[in-house]
């Protein structure tokens, strides 16, 4: 149950397809319940996968509590059927009203934890208003946090206040639902490490399973620039502000090209950035990144808050780059190993741009050598089979 599954979403929704695809692959029969948007047919198939796609929303902005919203859909014949003949209930997103059905059929569920949910109703554990990560104390959280992270995050003053109301009210609730799962799954030891320590689920629930790695084919690893990469947008928990004030420190020095994607109005943002190096881009399709992806170097990772296991992470050391990144979540937990990687205290934009500067003087030939070994490295560490062999240990063991 995805309120949106591959190719839409982010790195949430791309590790939930390659779930899917490596258990179906291994024969398990699995069925996707998704949104449908124009254009996509309401039931597809391909090998042991089916995708229904119902009509839950419009947009993806708001749909961490849109669902809750469609009970009609919760509640129809259809996904009634199907949690009746499910062995598993698997929620990788928000879609936690599922649960209490599910649960009332007795079924089994597995809920996958990309963010921090249970603790904070904003999913990050961080503190905008006060630019830290958050010291949660208590079960309720702070109304100008969320009401200053709203705004941050361009949301009008109608959509601040009425998230503001939601999630310093219901959000909470969100703990109490998940913990009704029978196993919790983390992507990081880190993230773990955070939901444990706030007491939010049993232990005995809590599994560590990695993140299956990306395809990226060996004739996508060809480097023709010495330019840098950063594929956050302007998210100022992306640590886009960071990136803006070690660009300009390194423009003072030595100026470098930041090629900088996902930005909803390019034109909108492009007299600062470019005055600073940067060039700023739309939401890029696969073949366009790949295209990007010969002109730099290094990708650059400014996360000012503690992101699980980022997948901007792997597919730069799976396409043999360089990845520069705030030694914060479970990134360090990620790149442990891999030489050609520089971690950088979260905020210090002096640091992120003296590794910028440093990266920018290595040979092209010493570049390319710390890609390789890089991605010799990432590819042993995170094993898809392993991977998929760990799930699937565990589905068997919360089905017997």
């Amino acid at each position: 149950m995805s309120e949106l599954f591959y190719p839409h979403g982010g790195g949430a929704e791309l590790a939930t397809y390659l779930h899917a695809k490596l258990l179906s692959e291994r024969g398990f029969r699995i069925v996707v319940v998704t949104n449908r948007f124009d254009g996509e047919p309401s039931i597809s198939k391909s090998e042991n996968m089916t995708i229904h796609r119902l009509a839950l929303f419009q947009s993806s902005e708001s749909m961490k509590y849109s669902t809750l919203l469609r009970m009609d859909v919760l509640l129809s014949s259809v996904i009634r059927r199907l949690i009746s003949w499910a062995d598993v209930v698997y929620i990788p997103r928000f879609w936690f009203s599922a649960i209490l059905l599910a649960k009332a059929y007795k079924k089994n569920v597995v809920t996958h934890l990309h963010d921090y949910i249970p603790i904070c109703p904003l999913a990050n554990l961080f503190d905008v208003s006060k630019n830290v990560a958050c010291n949660k104390k208590g079960s309720v959280c702070s109304q100008k946090c969320i009401y200053v992270y709203e705004r941050t995050s361009n949301r009008n003053l109608l959509g601040a206040m009425e998230s503001t109301l939601l999630n310093s009210t219901f959000g909470w609730f969100y703990s109490r639902i998940i913990s009704l799962s029978d196993a919790v799954v983390c992507v990081s030891k880190a993230q773990k490490h955070l939901i444990l320590k706030n007491h939010a689920i049993l232990p005995s629930k809590v599994y560590v399973i990695y993140n299956p790695l990306p395809e990226i084919t060996e004739t996508g690893l060809e480097m023709q620039g010495d330019d840098f990469g950063y594929f956050g947008g302007p998210s100022y928990m992306k640590g886009f502000h960071v990136l803006c004030k070690a660009a300009a420190f390194v423009k003072s020095i030595k100026p470098v090209t930041i090629h900088a994607t996902k930005f909803s109005n390019p034109s909108k943002w492009s007299e600062l950035p470019n005055h600073l190096g940067i060039l700023t881009y739309g939401k890029l399709g696969h073949e366009e990144y790949r295209t990007l992806y010969k002109q730099i170097r290094a990708v650059i990772i400014p996360s000012v808050w503690a992101e699980p296991l980022p997948y901007v992470v792997s597919e730069a050391i799976m396409s043999g780059r360089i990845v520069i990144a705030s030694r914060v979540g479970g990134i360090p937990e990620q790149v442990v190993g891999c030489e050609g990687t520089f971690l950088f205290e979260p905020g210090d934009y002096k640091a992120l741009a003296k590794d910028i500067l440093y990266v920018r003087s290595l040979s092209k030939e010493k570049t390319v050598e710390l890609g390789v070994k890089n991605r010799e490295f990432i590819v042993k560490k995170f094993n898809n089979e392993k991977i998929v062999g760990e799930f699937t240990d565990l589905l068997k063991k919360v089905i017997e």
